[in-house]
Order: structure tokens, then C-alpha cells, then sequence
């Protein structure tokens, strides 16, 4: 896929940049799998605000994707690669020999026609599915399972993978783009490839309306509210906050550490990387 700009023929287009979807399917998705997707405006089963800024946007069906991959040593060809919008990455429909239909997370490479797998002594080929242990050491690997048969976790965005780095017993050794590398089951399932759609971090929206169609409502800053809705409003006239940024809720948002589950820290071999200051 490559990126899309526009003539400058109104002030929008002067700065949008898109992904070209020329290539990808351009009829309807495949009924049987999807579901109506009825957004929640951020809001929970109580009817308070838990994501902000959320809400409106075009109206979505909700593609079912396998991410278990359980249809294990039958053949099935890739029948279309299509546009989702409910993920940063392609997706792709397709058909196994006794004419089960399944979507399935597309990466890179993959064409219209290929023939695809789930199994242990299969082929090393891109978009095939296998357990890790099967899998050599230095291979880009995506829809990583945590745990064996709990369906893949890791690695389903727009552009991205992990690698194995090595073994230990009975675990794999994965590192992840943060730099992180941590223990997994070697029976966890994992597809062969990096996933497709790497331009999407390169998009520019280009004008607010494009945000209200994908579900953003606007941003506002807490300096211009008043104090009974976030801890940074009020004041006398312009005021700079009058502490350190804190959510609406309270909560430092400067590197306070929230990751907090002892349960799994250890099969963390190493931290991710610290995020360099840019300033």
C-alpha cells in the first residue's frame, strides 16, 4: 500500500494524506461474520463517561476475527484482503476446502489466491499459523498467544511484529518493538509475518471533520475549565494549572507507573526501553 496526497484545492486537502486502498476489496464484508457494531459514546453499563472525547462517527459493522486459528491441518485460500474499520490493519476472507468461510488478521505480502495454514509440521511461510516451538529463532511472528489456546494477544496493529529471541525450557523467549522481552509458553500459537498497513502511522487527518466520521469528539484542555470539572480549572483570568498535569480524575500524567499485576512480572525478562525526551 502507499500513501495518498491531495492538489491544494481547499485548505483540507492542502494537508491530508491517506492510505491508497485501490487494491483492497471494494464491495461489502462478508454478512455471515459480522455482528452490529452499537457504540457506547464512552460511556459504561451505568451511563458514566469512562473514555472521553468518544462518540458519534459513521455507522460500522463489527467484523468477527479468529484470532485462535483452531481450523489446524486443512488448506484455505485467501479470497479477498478488505478495509476494516474497527483495526489499523487489513484483513483477509478466507476459505477452507470443506467451505467454512473465517476472517483472519492479513499481513504483509500476503495475495488473492495464496494458500494458507494452521498446524505444527507446516510449511514456514507467511501468513501460516503454528505453535512457537516450531517456529525458528529470528522469524517476525504477530497474533501471538499469551497462553496457549487463549487466542492471540500481541502484535495484531497496523505494521507490527515480534521476533523469538531464543528458548528457555519449555517457554519461548519473544521481544517485543518496545524492546521488551518476556517468557511465553512454546504450545502458544503464532502467524508468520508482519502485519499489513504500515503507512497508517503516516496518515494526516487533514481537517476536524474526518475526526467527528471516525468517533473523536473534540479535546478540551483542563487550564479552560472550572474547578468542579477538573483539577486544573479556575483561576483568575489565564492560569497556567497551578500543579503538575493530573487527569480529570486526579491522576499524575507524568510516568506514574500503573502496571501493577506481581502475578506475571515473572516472565519479564527485560523492561521495555525507557522513551527518550525529545525536548
Amino acid at each position: 500500500m502507499s500513501l495518498k496526497s491531495f492538489k491544494p484545492y481547499t485548505k483540507s486537502t492542502r494537508g491530508t494524506i491517506i492510505v491508497d486502498r485501490s487494491a483492497l476489496w471494494k464491495g461489502k464484508p462478508y454478512k455471515p461474520l459480522t455482528n452490529n457494531n452499537k457504540s457506547s459514546r464512552g460511556r459504561n453499563n451505568l451511563g458514566r463517561i469512562t473514555s472521553r472525547n468518544t462518540g458519534g462517527g459513521h455507522k460500522q459493522k463489527y467484523r468477527n476475527i479468529d484470532f485462535y486459528r483452531k481450523k489446524i491441518d486443512m488448506i484455505a485460500e485467501v479470497e479477498r484482503i478488505e478495509y476494516d474499520p474497527n483495526r489499523s490493519c487489513h484483513i483477509m476472507l478466507v476459505k477452507f476446502v470443506d467451505g467454512e468461510k473465517y476472517y483472519y488478521l492479513a499481513p504483509q505480502g500476503i495475495k488473492i489466491g495464496d494458500k494458507i495454514q494452521n498446524g505444527n509440521d507446516i510449511e514456514i511461510k507467511t501468513g501460516n499459523c503454528m505453535p512457537l516451538q516450531s517456529i525458528p529463532v529470528g522469524i517476525n511472528i504477530h497474533n501471538v498467544e499469551i497462553q496457549p489456546g487463549g487466542g492471540g494477544k500481541i502484535a495484531r496493529s497496523a505494521g507490527s511484529s515480534v521476533t523469538i529471541s531464543g528458548l528457555d525450557g519449555n517457554y519461548s523467549l519473544i521481544k517485543l518493538s518496545s524492546g521488551e522481552v518476556r517468557k511465553i509458553d512454546s504450545r502458544s500459537l503464532a502467524t508468520i509475518g508482519i502485519l499489513s498497513n504500515p503507512d497508517q502511522k503516516n496518515i494526516k487527518i487533514g481537517k476536524a471533520g474526518r475526526s467527528r466520521w471516525l468517533g473523536r469528539r473534540p479535546h478540551t484542555r483542563g487550564v479552560v475549565k472550572n474547578p468542579v470539572d477538573h483539577p486544573h480549572g479556575g483561576g483568575e483570568g489565564k492560569s497556567a494549572g497551578g500543579r503538575h498535569p493530573v487527569s480529570p480524575t486526579g491522576q499524575s500524567a507524568k510516568g506514574l507507573k500503573t502496571r501493577d499485576n506481581k502475578r506475571t512480572d515473572k516472565y519479564i525478562i527485560k523492561r521495555r526501553n525507557k522513551r527518550k525526551d525529545t525536548k
